[in-house]
């Protein structure tokens, strides 16, 4: 299920035509999804990792993984070559 953040990468082509944040999320729950993401280290690949972020930032799986997708496409995150995700903003830049 978490893999599935890689392979919505080629999503992420599509949403970095549009500016802003994905359907159902604000800029503030995008900046608790980042703050939460920096507390485990900014990288994201087992449930195990997904989990606390979801949980700090008050976030479904769903809305972490639309995040995860909408960062990937603004290149505020960049896919690992293991399959996991590294955050490369805000305080994990």
């Amino acid at each position: 299920m978490v893999r599935a953040a890689s392979v919505m990468a080629g999503a992420a082509l599509l949403l970095a035509a549009c500016a802003g944040a994905p359907e159902g999320v604000s800029e503030e729950m995008i900046a608790d999804y980042v703050t939460a993401a920096a507390t485990i280290g900014c990288e994201m690949k087992y449930d195990s990792d997904y989990l606390p972020v979801e949980l700090q930032a008050g976030l479904t799986r769903q809305q972490t993984l639309d995040i995860t997708t909408y960062l990937l496409a603004t290149d505020r995150a960049v896919n690992q070559p293991d399959g996991g995700v590294k955050l490369t903003t805000g305080a994990c830049a």
